[in-house]
């Protein structure tokens, strides 16, 4: 109960006995002393979840070198721009068909 002692103050397991004049008789349920257990357990889950990811990235993850970073940005960009040729004269080409095929119907 270290990091939220507030979630638990004050709550029980079994409920209370309402103290009014018009409804003496009844007993409530404690849920939300439950529910703040889970609140605990899933914000803790969270938090370990975060610090594995931390962990990771610092101590498993081998980032690239700059040198190997930038020969990669080459090889990438080299490709983007033969990729974008192709298509190009793929476009032209089929743009002149296509003008060559309605020519013949008008």
């Amino acid at each position: 109960m270290g990091v939220f002692p507030s979630l638990f103050y004050g709550c029980s397991s079994v409920g209370r006995a309402l103290v009014s004049k018009t409804r003496c008789r009844e007993f409530e349920p404690l849920y939300p002393c439950k529910i703040k257990r889970e609140i605990y357990a899933i914000m803790k889950k969270i938090k370990a979840y975060f610090a594995s990811v931390y962990d990771e990235l610092v101590r498993k993850v081998t980032w690239p070198k700059w040198s190997e970073l930038q020969s990669s940005a080459i090889v990438v960009m080299v490709a983007s721009l033969i990729f974008a040729l192709v298509i190009f004269v793929m476009d032209f080409a089929f743009k002149g068909l296509l003008e060559w095929v309605y020519g013949l119907f008008y």
